[in-house]
């Protein structure tokens, strides 16, 4: 049970982060504002794929995933207010990144709780 939730982690903050760079790439054509758009959509569009990944996994029951999707989403708005705020360092935005799987984690932790 602990290996599905470090691998819901993993695959959560690594699906939102990849989508968030991608997302940015799209929006910097759009300039500076297009740039946030563009990385907050493609983060939330990653962990919700990784949410519809680790369901088809096993590693979330398919009730569970809403709660992880949410709990996900909180992390990542967290996430980005640290990292919006601690430019000046790389090595804070990117540990910020955790925030979301961690929130993944605990919203699937919820869900299967409710379910019992």
């Amino acid at each position: 049970m602990v290996w599905k939730r470090i691998w819901l982690f993993l695959l959560t903050c690594g699906a939102s982060g990849l989508l968030t760079v991608v997302g940015s790439f799209g929006g910097h054509a759009l300039g500076r504002t297009g740039l946030f758009v563009g990385a907050v959509v493609g983060g939330i569009t990653g962990i919700a794929l990784a949410g519809l990944i680790a369901r088809r996994l096993r590693l979330i029951d398919h009730r569970s995933y809403l709660p992880a999707v949410i709990g996900g989403t909180v992390g990542y708005v967290l996430a980005a207010v640290i990292a919006v705020n601690n430019l000046h360092t790389p090595v804070v935005p990117i540990l910020s990144v955790s925030l979301v799987g961690l929130g993944a984690v605990a919203g699937s932790l919820i869900g299967r709780n409710q379910l019992q």
